[in-house]
């Protein structure tokens, strides 16, 4: 029996989504052939995988345990897809990464050095993003292969892979702040001061409670602080690098903290065999930022 890859990554999408028109606006295609893309599905299997009786779909209990199954089909075509590309050396002109502020690539790194000697003719773009600009980024193909502080969901259209070296996070305000002169803080003295925080465009957080401004970078989150405004959290590498000097590493228990960094993908665009090299090489990079 043969399934389409379109009835299947239909049918997933359907499901991750709740809907057979968001999985359409995501796959680029109507309405209509997603359904038909399904029904067709169900027809191969002799299964009835949604309940259509409500005003969105709802999976069955077919439908349920046929859903791992699908997602395991998708991904072994996506690996044999990646390796095929591989193989057949096609090398993308261009590469574009987008990458958190949390995670510093190091001039003298010898993975980018093997990428420039390895791929010498290609064009190498990097953006700085977070959080859900990051993944739109991915997601509408502007950018290849994302490097971000590891999130709590990531949408179905999006493969991800934890990566092996990890981030700092710390409290800081600039030299000359209140803040700055305490030895042991507590939430309560934060509290009383403004918080700048990290507020991107596609996923626009809930303000702190109390006083606050937003940046949707880290990088312009350190100048803010920098300039005294307030207090925020930042990576500690980025703050070693750029902070010059200007800001004091607040003490409050916990701080600093360290946070996962996840490598991530378009599932529908993937990278070229440029990109996956490039990822490749960061999974087995194990030195910690």
């Amino acid at each position: 029996m043969r399934y389409s890859p379109e009835g299947l990554q239909a049918f997933v999408q359907a499901s991750a989504l709740g809907s057979f028109s968001a999985a359409a606006r995501k796959l680029g295609k109507r309405q209509s052939t997603v359904s038909m893309a399904v029904a067709n599905l169900e027809a191969d299997l002799g299964l009835q995988l949604f309940d259509r009786q409500a005003r969105q779909p709802v999976l069955t209990e077919a439908g349920r345990k046929v859903l791992g199954y699908a997602q395991d089909i998708l991904a072994a075509g996506e690996r044999l897809q990646a390796l095929s590309i591989r193989l057949a050396g096609n090398i993308e002109p261009r590469l574009t990464i987008v990458l958190s502020d949390a995670y510093q690539f190091n001039p003298d790194n010898a993975m980018l050095r093997d990428f420039e000697q390895r791929y010498p003719d290609i064009e190498l773009e990097c953006m700085a993003s977070e959080a859900g600009d990051a993944l739109g980024l991915l997601q509408s193909g502007r950018a290849h292969l994302g490097i971000l502080v590891s999130q709590a969901d990531y949408p179905p259209d999006v493969d991800v892979a934890r990566l092996p070296a990890q981030a700092e996070m710390g409290l800081y305000a600039a030299r000359d702040h209140p803040l700055a002169r305490h030895k042991n803080l507590t939430r309560a003295q934060l509290s009383a001061h403004r918080q700048l925080y990290l507020n991107t465009y596609l996923d626009s957080a809930r303000a702190p409670q109390g006083r606050a401004w937003s940046a949707p970078d880290y990088l312009m989150l350190l100048e803010m602080t920098g300039y005294g405004f307030g207090w925020a959290e930042l990576p500690r590498g980025m703050v070693a690098q750029f902070g010059r000097g200007n800001l004091a590493e607040l003490r409050l228990r916990g701080w600093p903290r360290p946070i996962s960094m996840d490598a991530a993908w378009s599932r529908i665009k993937p990278p070229g065999p440029a990109g996956l090299w490039l990822l490749e090489r960061l999974l087995q990079d194990g030195a910690t930022r």
